[in-house]
């Protein structure tokens, strides 16, 4: 038995699954989880000593690979300090100009400590600054485990069968409208059904959680038109591909500008961080300047910060989205010359350093052509990529993620490796 199995035994009989997150636990792909006793740059060194090229990077934060050496000192400069005080400091200032720079939408930001805080908080201050109870999302988009936004999720939830959750009041459930990502006459249709009812819609503008897929042309722009139109604010979830598709998000890309942005991940540099953010009136309803609560022990802890502001201003100094480009089109060519070899039709999808294998042969586009994939050839795949020491998220409704640290040569090991992975695990079409 290797040290990881000995250790997952143990973990089973301590923690629910073995685990402190669900797709952590490797279930649907009938193996234990391999534990992890350090990462450096690209690569993850296993409790067994076999290391890995890794693609999953934190679920997204380690934009920088692992233990980054601009990272590391903040944290070390910064623990000496204290940990924590409950009370403000220059650098939550620091860290909130910047997440403002950054990101024109933003005159005001309010730290968390996690994606999921920030999204319930997002959606809490669009209800209480219109007034309005309804929340519209998407199918197979994730806002984190929120009561009213775990409906019809992606992420783990989608990995094991289990879209809602139980716990969840039918109630809340009823207060949030999902519809299909892509289809406008849907959206139309909700807001003809509750007019002046709507306080707004949360998106994940590129969605990463039912694997990934980009929203078709014109699509964005007509969610911010009919926002407005109603008087409806617009979310953009960007705990995921903020400062991470660009420096500004999917809205600096694409130049749409949202009400409220959510973000995450990056700005933690690896440790819990949270944050939303948006226009001055809006967020002047959040206490203590409004009527709309929220508040966390922990939120802009100055080792977090220290953390989150060595990264950005890393990506800020190194030209890293060119860098990060670069690399996503060698592999966006490696792979897609071999599916062309091996004759596989299968669907992937990149944008930057954000990227997804879809083992369906049609376009994805939304939660349901996503789910079209075939999960038993996703799973011998993942295996074989495993065996060749390249570590692919374990679930098939997730995103893959680019970090400056990979080298032209993890690419290209990466994209053989996954040659002969397809070759031996997926009958060809």
């Amino acid at each position: 038995m290797s040290i990881s199995e000995e250790l997952f035994e143990r973990a089973c009989r301590v923690i629910p699954g073995g685990v402190n997150s669900p797709v952590r636990a490797f279930r649907r792909l009938e193996r234990a989880p391999f534990f992890v006793a350090k990462a450096a740059g690209a690569h993850l060194t296993d409790e067994d000593g076999k290391q890995y090229i890794d693609y999953v990077g934190t679920w997204g934060p380690a934009i920088l690979g692992h233990a980054p050496e601009c990272v590391i000192s903040a944290v070390q400069a910064a623990v000496p300090q204290g940990l924590g005080y409950g009370i403000p400091t220059r650098i939550e200032v620091d860290m909130a100009e910047t997440v403002c720079r950054w990101i024109p939408s933003i005159e005001k930001v309010r730290m968390t400590n996690s994606g999921t805080e920030a999204t319930m908080s997002a959606v809490r201050l669009a209800r209480g600054y219109t007034g309005r109870k309804y929340i519209i999302k998407f199918a197979g988009c994730y806002h984190g485990h929120v009561d009213s936004l775990l409906v019809a999720a992606g992420s783990g939830a989608l990995t094991h069968g289990e879209p809602d959750s139980a716990g969840v009041p039918a109630e809340f459930a009823n207060l949030t409208i999902v519809l299909p990502y892509n289809d406008c006459e849907a959206v139309r249709r909700a807001f003809a059904q509750h007019p002046g009812e709507i306080a707004g819609i949360i998106v994940e503008p590129f969605p990463g959680n039912a694997g990934f897929y980009l929203p078709r042309p014109g699509y964005l722009e007509f969610l911010r038109e009919i926002t407005a139109q109603h008087g409806a604010l617009l979310i953009f979830d960007e705990v995921m591909t903020g400062f991470r598709i660009s420096a500004a998000g999917v809205q600096g890309k694409t130049g749409i500008v949202p009400d409220i942005t959510t973000l995450g991940k990056i700005i933690g540099g690896g440790l819990p961080v949270g944050a939303f953010g948006g226009r001055r009136e809006i967020m002047d309803c959040v206490s203590p300047l409004g009527p709309v609560y929220q508040a966390g022990t922990l939120s802009g802890n100055p080792v977090a910060m220290a953390a989150g502001l060595a990264q950005l201003n890393y990506l800020e100094q190194n030209d890293s989205y060119t860098r990060l480009e670069q690399l996503g089109a060698r592999l966006e060519e490696g792979v897609c010359r071999v599916l062309r070899d091996e004759q596989l039709p299968l669907t992937f999808i990149r944008d930057g350093s954000m990227f997804c294998l879809h083992f369906t042969t049609q376009p994805v586009y939304d939660l349901d052509t996503a789910m079209s994939g075939n999960f038993d050839m996703f799973r011998r795949y993942f295996h074989a990529m495993l065996e060749q020491g390249v570590y692919v998220a374990p679930s098939p409704y997730e995103t893959g993620f680019i970090s400056t640290a990979h080298t032209e040569a993890d690419i290209d090991a990466t994209v053989e490796a996954m040659q002969r992975a397809l070759r031996h695990t997926c009958p060809k079409v």
